[in-house]
C-alpha cells in the first residue's frame, strides 16, 4: 500500500483526471456514433463506444481505490489506444480527418496530463518514504552520563524548593 499525502498534489490532480475520465467516458458511451461520424470514422463507433467503458473504469479508479497510481498508469495505456486508432483516421481519403487532427491534439494533450501526474505520484509516494534520520546514537544529555553522575551535588537549593521547617523529621530528643 501506497503511503503518501492524501491531499498532495499529484492525488489532487488524479481526482480531477479521474472525473475528466468520467465525464469523456460517458460522452464516448452515450454518443460514440455521433463522434466516429464527426471524425469520419464511422466503422469505429463500436470501439470509440468501448473505449468510454474503459474511461469511466479508469475514473471510477482513480476517485474511488486507495492508490491512484495504476489508474493513472492504465489511462496513460488507454491514451496510446486511442492514439493509435485515431492515426487510422488521419488517411488520405478522409475528408473529415481535420477533425481527427484536432481529437489526436487533445488526446496527445491529455497524455501529457496523465504522464505528469504519473510521475508526480511516484516522486510523492518515494517522498514518504523516506526513512526519518537516525538518533539513536544521541541521549539529550550535554554530556556523557558518567561525567554528569553527581555533578549537581554540591549546587545550592533554592528556598523554594527545600522542604518547609514543619515539615522536616527532627531527631529523636529533639523538641
Amino acid at each position: 500500500m501506497a503511503y503518501y499525502r492524501r491531499d498532495s498534489a499529484g492525488d489532487a490532480l488524479a481526482r480531477g483526471m479521474g472525473w475528466f475520465s468520467i465525464g469523456l467516458g460517458a460522452a464516448e458511451l452515450l454518443a460514440g456514433r455521433r463522434i466516429a461520424r464527426w471524425m469520419g470514422m464511422e466503422e469505429h463507433a463500436g470501439l470509440i463506444q468501448a473505449y468510454g467503458a474503459r474511461e469511466i473504469t479508469a475514473g471510477i479508479g482513480l476517485l474511488a481505490m486507495g492508490d491512484p497510481k495504476p489508474w493513472m498508469w492504465g489511462r496513460v495505456a488507454g491514451d496510446a489506444l486511442d492514439i493509435a486508432t485515431l492515426a487510422t483516421g488521419l488517411r488520405d481519403d478522409n475528408p473529415r480527418r481535420d477533425n481527427v487532427r484536432l481529437a489526436l491534439g487533445a488526446v496527445v494533450g491529455a497524455t501529457a496530463l496523465d504522464l505528469v501526474c504519473a510521475g508526480m505520484l511516484h516522486r510523492e509516494e518515494a517522498a514518504a518514504w523516506t526513512p526519518p534520520p537516525d538518533y539513536s546514537d544521541r541521549s539529550g544529555l550535554p554530556r556523557a552520563p558518567e561525567a554528569m553522575r553527581g555533578a549537581a551535588k554540591d549546587a545550592p537549593i533554592p528556598a523554594d524548593l527545600r522542604t518547609p521547617e514543619i515539615l522536616r523529621f527532627q531527631k529523636a530528643g529533639s523538641p
